[in-house]
Parts: structure tokens; sequence; C-alpha cells
């Protein structure tokens, strides 16, 4: 959903950034013909003279990286001098990886379920400061000295705890020197190349790499990911000031999903969840696991409204409850009698939660051909305008297809 949405504001912005996550995020854009998965680089690179930004918030896999370029290549889409990476940005290295495996594999049953990319090693290291970051690499006197500190702990770790053979110092660092040549001409101060375009009067675009109750600090913990994900995190993330952000677009399902493990109260019945995931095609873009699929919960997307004093929401994924005779809405969890209308930080509370439900009428016709609000079919539109009530906020576009065209934009006119 998101990265059709990024790709389609877009058009109407200068510079596109990247403020936090790692090539654990995938955002898919289809156009024509082509489908594209983006990890790492903002989805506005499809846009010809867009300058993107991978800013210091970013943890980035600099092989993951190299193979984006190359992907892009391939469909003759060139980010020569419009693709910037912040100096300040973490590397994540193969240790990192393997990290993220191990620990997931020694948790068994009470495993997280991470996409094993090494996002989180990677981010403990910065908040403990031992990380390496792109400025690093590019002096090899520092970067030395950095990695050879770091890999004698990090095989302490592999030898003593994991049981598992240590990294060699001389081949990442040959490794890393070859890439420093490759990523030498990306990298700069981007927060100094955004101020700069503030100052010019360009229009920005801050792109969110994972959803809301994936937050670090304001998701459903320890089933998160490990930086902000929440609109917060562009501040910090990209070092543009917070009297700059004129306005926060939330974009959401027309159903609700989660990828890997966690709580999940609205999730649908075995036979109901094939079917939505079939329709929507709810596979992971970045590990192809199947996404979990469950009703519309209201209780967590009031949570992210709040959370990130949303102006708008985008609606996506419509057409896919065409078929539906009913809908239900999740206005509230009850827990031993008590009734919730935030999401609890007790996670007992929120594994055992009870949604309570409104039930709404389906419309059962296709919604793929529309292209105003008016094109809706009567319950359509009955629900959209439930959600908007429900959440306080308006609907400002409505995806029926994962193609551009396939967009209904609204005014608030003729409704």
């Amino acid at each position: 959903g998101k990265g059709k949405i990024v790709d389609l504001l877009a058009r109407k912005s200068d510079y596109i950034v990247r403020y936090q996550g790692g090539n654990n995020a995938g955002h898919t854009v289809c156009f024509g013909k082509k489908k594209l998965v983006l990890h790492l680089i903002p989805s506005g690179i499809l846009h010809p003279k867009k300058i993107c930004v991978i800013a210091s918030g970013v943890v980035i896999d600099l092989k993951a990286f190299f193979e984006e370029i190359k992907m892009l290549s391939g469909h003759r889409i060139s980010v020569s001098n419009r693709l910037f990476v912040s100096d300040r940005a973490h590397i994540i290295f193969p240790f990192h990886r393997l990290i993220d495996q191990l620990r997931e594999e020694r948790k068994g049953s009470e495993k997280i379920g991470t996409t094993k990319k090494g996002i989180g090693p990677c981010y403990a290291d910065k908040a403990s400061r031992t990380g390496i970051r792109l400025a690093d690499l590019m002096n090899l006197r520092v970067f030395h000295k950095r990695l050879k500190v770091i890999l004698e702990e990090k095989n302490l770790i592999f030898r003593n705890i994991f049981h598992h053979s240590p990294f060699s110092f001389d081949q990442l660092y040959r490794m890393y020197c070859r890439y420093r040549s490759r990523v030498a001409p990306f990298v700069t101060d981007t927060s100094a190349l955004l101020a700069q375009a503030v100052q010019r009067g360009k229009r920005i675009l801050f792109e969110g790499a994972q959803g809301t109750l994936l937050d670090l600090d304001y998701g459903t913990y320890p089933y998160v990911t490990s930086s902000s994900a929440a609109a917060g995190g562009a501040i910090i993330g990209s070092g543009v000031s917070p009297t700059q952000i004129h306005e926060v677009i939330g974009v959401v399902k027309a159903y609700t999903t989660r990828v890997g493990e966690g709580p999940f109260p609205t999730e649908f019945s075995p036979s109901l969840m094939n079917h939505i995931r079939e329709r929507g095609e709810e596979y992971g873009a970045t590990t192809g696991r199947p996404r979990r699929c469950g009703w519309f919960d209201g209780v967590i997307v009031r949570h992210s409204v709040l959370v990130n004093g949303l102006g708008k929401i985008v609606v996506m994924k419509l057409d896919v409850l065409d078929q539906l005779s009913e809908i239900k809405i999740c206005v509230a969890y009850r827990y031993r009698g008590r009734q919730y209308h935030q999401v609890p930080a007790d996670l007992e509370v929120l594994e055992g939660a009870e949604p309570v439900y409104e039930v709404h009428p389906g419309w059962l016709e296709s919604t793929c051909s529309a292209r105003r609000w008016a094109d809706l079919p009567v319950n359509a539109r009955a629900y959209l305008k439930r959600l908007e009530s429900l959440l306080h906020v308006p609907i400002s576009m409505v995806s029926v297809g994962s193609e551009r065209r396939e967009t209904i934009f609204v005014d608030g006119t003729g409704r």
C-alpha cells in the first residue's frame, strides 16, 4: 500500500526521503506492466529528476544497496546524481545478519519474527556506540581501527555464546574497502542537503518504512522493529526541523494485516484468511512470508492517528473486500470484563483481548473500475464514511487496485 502512495505523491515532490529502517522494508510499486519492489531506495526514484535521500536514521546493507541499484539499472532507471546517502547512516555488516539469525533460532517459540536482515543488531550497536557509519568507512584509518575493536568483541560472542566460527578481519576489511569506492559517490551530509532544499522552497516527502504498530516505542513491543517508524522518526532520522513538517498522511488498508509474530485481536479464521490473502496478494515484499489478515482494527488505527498527528488518511485495497457479504470493524477490545478503547501496553491484555465488532453490509460488486467517489457502491461509501467518523480524520484517497490509475482522489465534495 504505502509504496504506491509514495509513488503517487512523489509526482508533486522534489525530494523523497527514507528516514528509518533498512532493507527489511518492502515497497511494491506497479505501473504499466512493471512491478518493482524497493527495499532501501525511496519509491520516488521511479520518477525522473526527483532527488532521493537515504537519511541518517536508516541502517544500510551495502550489498543490498548495490543490488537494488543494479535492479533499477536493468529497468533503465538511473540513480546518478539524484540518489544520496547520509554519511551518518550506520552500516549493516554480515555479523549483524548472523547474530539476528542465531538469536531467532535460540528463541524458538518466543521468536520475534524478524526478517533476519541484521536490522536490530545494527541499531543495537548504534545505541551502544559501537556501530560503524559511512563516514567512518570513508576514512580508512578510522574504519580499520573501529572494525578491529568491534570484530574482536563480536567474535567473542560467536565463539562463547553461539559456539559459531568467528569472522575474519582481513576478509571483511578488504570487502568493505571495495564497497567504499562504489558507495563514495552517493555519500554526503544529507541533513545539510535537505536544509538547503528547505531554504529553496522545495517540496520534501518523507517515506516511512514500517507501520506505527511496529514502532519501537509505540508499537506492540517486543514484536516491533528497532527504529522509530512513527512520523516523529522523520525528524530525528533526517535532521529536518519539526517546524518544517506541514502535513502527515496515514496509509491504512481497508482491513488489517501483520507479518510475523505478535498479538492480532482481529485475525481472520483460516478460510477467510486464505481468501483475503490471495485477493490482496498478502505476502511480504521482503521475505515472501504470508501476511496474517484480519478485520479493520479501529483501536490500533485510532492509536496511529494520535501518535502521528494524522491530518488525513489513505485507504488501500478496498477492492479486496468486494466479495464479502458482511464486513466487520473492531471498535474496542474486551478483556476480563473491561473494555479498552486505546491500545494497551500490557502484552498479556493485548494477546487475550476479544474484539468488539460492528457489522456492516458488504457491497458484493467490483470497485476496480471506480475513479470517483460517486462511482463506488453505496455500501462501500458507507463503510468508508464510518471509518472517517471512527477515526476523526478525513479520507483523501482510496485505492481500488495496484496500478497508479486505480486510485480515487477525494476532495470532500459531493459526499
